[in-house]
């Protein structure tokens, strides 16, 4: 017999598959999962991650070490000890030469690469030095101060430091473009101020709002973009050549840093709330939002490597946050012991 197809059947069908479609959206898998997570020993907090594409190494600031982990095993390599609240970690591989920032003793301890040896420590000219960063265009290593608002300037291959330059307010992380221009986030004036490496001066700053107080920031050289992650969950996209905002993107909350994927033309947000934010550049004007990934909270810093685009996120878990008390208004939770981890995220497509 021939079936016939009444309206209210025709109905429920339709409300059927609308259900269905909604349901297999929401239920799509993410484009990325936590392929690993390496145990690090030790308790110490952490700040930024340094990768090395060449030797798949990771240079993790841990408490009063750098610990240096093999990224496709998670094995402890070695350690860098004896430091004084480590904040970045930058490299010049032709010189065969580490840099690290020591904020509490305002000075850069310089290593070997391969061996890991201490080669010396230098003073730095300001106080509290956070984010490092080692400029190829000018074989110079910046370091800057953020209790002092300048960057100190030392030669990479002398050890040597050549410069001081002032700074409008409370630098935080910094870019190069290989060309003789280094960017840098202003956190307390959000702003990025534009390094000539050759007069060794500011010689533009750019309002970044509606973004407000801004950490980590990235670049494509390509398209002479600047990815710069603020407070307010904003990221703030600005024309590394003029310094207009081209676009801004909601990420989430207490990011501190953003990495960008040059063959995938992706930029991620680590954020601390336990995400992380995907963006997609489609073309040199156009960005979106590809996806929200989840990782772990206090996952607030990145690195990745641009060959096998494998992303790497410190975090721990964290005891209860105690009471205030009239000496400690702003208590904080303390990091559970033997739970420091590296996350490692893996793009399946």
């Amino acid at each position: 017999m021939k079936k016939t197809f009444t309206p209210l059947y025709s109905f429920n069908l339709l409300c059927f598959l609308i259900l269905f479609f909604a349901i297999s959206r929401c239920t799509a898998q993410s484009s990325y999962k936590v392929l690993n997570k390496f145990s690090v020993e030790g308790d110490g907090g952490w700040d930024y991650i340094f990768e090395d594409d060449a030797s798949a190494r990771l240079f993790v600031s841990h408490g009063t070490a750098v610990n240096v982990v093999d990224e496709k095993t998670g094995s402890l390599l070695g350690t860098i000890s004896g430091l004084k609240g480590v904040h970045g970690i930058a490299g010049a591989f032709e010189l065969n030469k580490g840099f690290i920032s020591d904020g509490r003793d305002s000075s850069v301890t310089i290593f070997d690469l391969k061996t890991l040896a201490v080669i010396t420590k230098v003073k730095v000219t300001g106080a509290n030095p956070d984010a490092i960063l080692y400029d190829p265009f000018s074989h110079k290593v910046f370091t800057f101060n953020g209790r002092s608002s300048n960057a100190t300037v030392i030669d990479a291959a002398t050890n040597a430091v050549v410069n001081t330059i002032p700074l409008e307010g409370k630098p935080e992380f910094s870019v190069t473009d290989g060309k003789g221009k280094i960017y840098v986030n202003i956190e307390d004036k959000g702003k990025i101020c534009v390094i000539n490496t050759l007069t060794m001066k500011v010689e533009q700053s750019w309002s970044v709002s509606p973004g407000k107080e801004p950490s980590g920031l990235a670049i494509d050289n390509e398209t002479h973009r600047l990815f710069s992650v603020c407070d307010n969950k904003l990221m703030v996209i600005v024309d590394a050549l003029s310094g207009k905002i081209i676009t801004t993107l909601p990420i989430g909350e207490n990011v501190d840093g953003v990495s960008f994927d040059t063959g995938k033309k992706r930029a991620y947000s680590s954020n601390g709330d336990g995400t992380m934010t995907v963006v997609q550049e489609e073309n040199a004007d156009t960005f979106k939002v590809l996806e929200t990934v989840n990782t772990q909270k206090g996952a607030r810093t990145i690195t990745l490597n641009n060959k096998t685009h494998h992303l790497f996120l410190p975090t721990a878990e964290y005891n209860p946050t105690p009471e205030k008390t009239k000496d400690n208004t702003k208590p904080r939770p303390s990091i559970k012991a033997k739970s420091f981890v590296i996350l490692d995220l893996e793009t399946i497509n």
